[in-house]
């Protein structure tokens, strides 16, 4: 009985902690649905009607559910306290019309965070955002579609830890009221069109660890007072029109992890000593500016965690701290472009890491090259021994002795002492007096023999010599085939088998400088065989190309696999296939033979297709020298490859710029007449890199239109064309541009955007004065960065009317590079993509587009010497209206 007792009790126990924790459960499920309930009707019916004015999908936010589990909205004690509309999809009557209407959220009065990132929303920010949040910690708008100012009233928001406005267009000055927001942790409002400058109350924002302002139109200094945010984890003022020095209060944030001071016009000394403070930083960006001088001995000492290292672009000088080839963790180093000089030291072994990229090209280093193996090390453009692609000895020579330093001369001995030079003075001249008079015997016989040959040609007709090189030519050297850049060589009897004996079923067309066949090697990989007759077409035709792959080199040329010469009377070039031809047959290609039905290229490939032109033709007018100039850019010269990758051809007219005083042996053999045998074109057009722009200006013109045949005819019926379509692009109206739309393109109205910036820019390349017509690198940045150039004008058109329209166009034109207004084209040989923008040192070639070469002694120029102003082109609109 008493274990029988004993087990009803334990029973009896258990089931009362059952029942006990059954109870707890219900209750507790009970609060918690009571805290995922709603319980204000005042913010249920705002939350009705943010759906309805945001046009929110009824998936998303249905009706007939509790808000709370709404997705997006958070509710607290009954509360929304958070809502999230990024990544919400709205109805297609929403998508339509979608604007900046959020009046709801005023009555959200415990709303902590509300996150719009990458949601459109067409608009201001409404004053009352900081009247009535007065809760709000989080605040995102980033990439929203924003414009006009930013409110005062947000200094009110003084619980606000996050605000991000980036990648909108938002314009104005950065309120100085922000500075007051004192619980704010991170503040980004990059992407945008602030002007002004930088607010000095931004220094007592002693919370902050995430600051960015870049890529926006600020100017002046920045503020000292920046160095006390001793919270700071990331700075990014980049891509902005900063000036004056680097002050040395920014080696007091200790915290820093990232710098990125680079696109300014920063000036004044070398970086700061003091930024060696910076002992946390990994990353230390300040590349295109005007920085000037030697680099501090003690700056990288104490700067162990750095991982990148950028200060291209700017006017250092001076030999290298030994201390920087000691950071153990350094990845990458870019140096290049700068007045760096003497001797290299060894790239540690011990130092940065395995794999380390290192850019020291386009300086002044001289001597041996003591590198890393395992490091990947870029030494073009310097005055380096046994180096390829170095400057000329001259240059070199030059710098040194400018500033009262000794140069190698590339490894030459130094003179010998007087003595000895006069005794091998005598067996000098003993040997010229020598060889003059064998020289005299020899050209006797030669005048003799040719004599005799003129003879026997009279008497027999022409003899199969080949052309005669005119002019100051240089015949090509026997031993070109082995030069870099040339791929290899081929015999006849491989080029015939290749190219299957050149019948008639492999023949691709007959080009103006030699026919196209089709072709495979033996790998199976297809090729295409430029097969030059020097019956029917000059010796100019491949000894150009030959002459100019062998000098230059760039990723968006043609590649050239290989070649033979060895035939007297017919040349063979061997290059790669591109699967998608030309833009020409690309832009509208046939997809079913049996319709017809013809399928154009989207848009985003337009675009890609006109960056890689302009970049191969920024790397020719500003990157060569002496600048070389296409002379034939049309859609059948831009090939494509299987990723429609742009791919440069016609290389046969390419010449050097004319104007330029460095005539070297290339220079001579580019600057050879053309013969009648090339193109009408190439007849018709003078070598000046201001030409190109023109004809680019027709090809961009056919991207947007989708007319066919302009870049490719000068005729009348084109130069009407011409006339009639550029109307229709204007700067202050974006409608206008799509009654010139190719119909085949679909485009929302972001992209839209793009196609009315490329619009604009065709017009200013298609500017009838040459020195009017923008220089390729711009039009490169502009591509880069269409938004940028109809940014302004379509956010608030009004303000172009106004007497500072024109630097408010240029502005917007050209951001941060406006100050990038000259060149340095003393740099032979290969550049990567990120070298072709705009270098920043003195001394530099001014813009090419006139045809000749400019040089300054002050670095920055109006911008309306260098593109054409807005308002003057709608001058001759209206001149041609009346």
């Amino acid at each position: 009985m008493m274990k029988m007792y004993s087990m009803l009790s334990q029973i009896k126990t258990q089931v009362g902690v059952f029942t006990i924790s059954l109870a707890l459960f219900f209750l507790i499920s009970c609060v918690l649905a009571q805290q995922d309930s709603l319980t204000s009707a005042v913010e249920r019916s705002a939350l009705l009607d943010l759906r309805s004015s945001l046009g929110l999908r009824s998936k998303d936010w249905p009706i007939k559910a509790e808000p709370c589990t709404w997705t997006g909205v958070q509710c607290r004690t009954g509360r929304v306290v958070g809502i999230t509309v990024s990544g919400l999809r709205r109805t297609n009557r929403g998508r339509r019309n979608p604007k900046f209407e959020v009046d709801s959220l005023a009555n959200f009065t415990s709303l902590v965070s509300f996150n719009a990132s990458g949601f459109s929303l067409p608009g201001s920010i409404p004053d009352w955002f900081g009247l009535s949040l007065s809760s709000l910690e989080f605040l995102d708008l980033s990439s929203a579609s924003v414009i006009g100012a930013v409110p005062e009233s947000l200094s009110n928001l003084t619980k606000l830890k996050s605000l991000c406005l980036s990648g909108n267009d938002i314009t104005g000055v950065l309120p100085s009221a922000l500075g007051s927001l004192v619980e704010l942790e991170v503040l980004d409002v990059s992407r945008n069109s602030f002007t002004g400058s930088i607010p000095s109350e931004f220094a007592s924002l002693n919370n902050l660890t995430v600051l960015d302002l870049s890529s926006n139109f600020l100017s002046g200094t920045i503020p000292p007072g920046l160095g006390t945010l001793s919270r700071l984890n990331f700075l990014n003022l980049s891509d902005n029109s900063l000036t004056d020095t680097i002050p040395v209060q920014l080696g007091e944030l200790s915290e820093l992890l990232e710098l990125d001071l680079s696109k300014n016009a920063l000036s004044g000394g070398a970086l700061p000593v003091e930024l060696g403070g910076l002992s946390g930083v990994r990353k230390m960006v300040i590349g295109d500016n005007d920085l000037e001088g030697p680099l501090p001995d003690g700056l990288f000492s104490s700067l162990t965690r750095l991982e990148v290292l950028v200060l291209s672009r700017n006017r250092l000088e001076g030999a290298l701290p030994s201390a920087l080839w000691s950071l153990s963790k350094l990845q990458l180093l870019d140096l290049s472009r700068n007045n760096f000089a003497g001797a290299l030291p060894r790239i540690s072994t011990n130092g940065s890491v395995s794999g380390a990229v290192f850019n020291l090209s386009d300086n002044f280093f001289q001597g041996k090259v003591l590198e890393n193996s395992q490091s990947t090390v870029t030494l073009t453009g310097n005055c380096l021994q046994l180096v390829p692609n170095q400057r000329s000895s001259q240059a070199c020579r030059q710098f040194y002795e400018e500033r009262g330093m000794a140069f190698d001369d590339f490894g030459v001995p130094e003179p010998e002492p007087d003595s000895k030079r006069k005794n091998r003075l005598i067996y000098i001249l003993a040997g010229i007096f020598g060889g003059l008079g064998f020289i005299v015997i020899l050209v006797v016989v030669l005048v003799v023999l040719l004599k005799r040959g003129n003879k026997a040609t009279n008497q027999q007709g022409s003899a199969n010599v080949g052309p005669v090189t005119d002019g100051d030519g240089l015949s090509l050297p026997k031993d070109l085939m082995y030069a870099s850049g040339l791929g290899e060589p081929f015999t006849y009897g491989q080029i015939c088998q290749i190219a299957g004996s050149f019948g008639e079923e492999t023949l691709i067309k007959h080009g103006h400088s030699g026919d196209l066949f089709h072709g495979s090697l033996k790998s199976g990989t297809p090729v295409v065989i430029k097969r030059v007759d020097l019956h029917s077409f000059s010796k100019e035709s491949y000894t150009i190309e030959m002459d100019l792959f062998s000098k230059v080199s760039h990723t968006r040329l043609i590649p050239l696999l290989g070649h033979c010469l060895e035939h007297e009377n017919e040349k063979l070039l061997v290059y790669k296939y591109m699967p998608n031809g030309d833009l020409a047959s690309s832009l509208h290609r046939v997809t079913n033979s049996a319709d017809g039905k013809l399928q154009s290229l989207d848009w985003i490939t337009r675009l890609k297709i006109a960056i890689g032109a302009a970049e191969v033709l920024a790397y020719l007018h500003h990157d060569c020298s002496p600048p070389l100039v296409h002379r034939d850019v049309q859609a059948s010269s831009i090939l494509l490859d299987d990723k429609f990758e742009v791919r440069l051809g016609s290389l046969s007219e390419v010449r050097a710029q004319e104007g330029d005083a460095n005539q070297n042996v290339i220079t001579r053999l580019l600057r050879k007449q053309p013969s009648s045998e090339q193109s009408p074109s190439a007849l018709m057009s003078s070598p000046t890199c201001a030409y190109d722009v023109y004809c680019f200006g027709k090809v961009l013109l056919e991207l947007v239109t989708g007319k066919l045949g302009i870049s490719k005819s000068d005729d009348a019926s084109t130069r009407e064309w011409l006339d009639h379509t550029v109307r229709y692009i204007s700067i202050f109206e974006k409608e206008l541009v799509s009654k010139i739309v190719d119909p085949s393109l679909i485009v929302d109205e972001d992209l839209l955007d793009e196609v009315w910036a490329m619009a604009i820019v065709a017009r200013s390349c298609l500017n009838p004065k040459s020195s009017k017509r923008p220089p390729m690198k711009y039009i490169l940045k502009a591509l880069e960065n269409p938004l940028k150039v109809v940014r302004e004008e379509s956010s608030s058109s009004a303000r172009l009317q106004t007497t500072s329209s024109r630097r408010s166009w240029s502005t917007v034109f050209f951001g941060s590079w406006q100050h990038s207004s000259s060149e340095n084209a003393t740099v032979p040989g290969h550049t990567n993509r990120e070298s072709i923008s705009a270098l920043k040192q003195s001394g530099r070639a001014g813009s090419h587009g006139s045809g000749g070469i400019e040089f300054s002694s002050s670095r920055k120029r109006l911008s309306n010497e260098i593109f054409p102003e807005p308002i003057e082109m709608q001058d001759v609109e209206r001149q041609e209206e009346h």
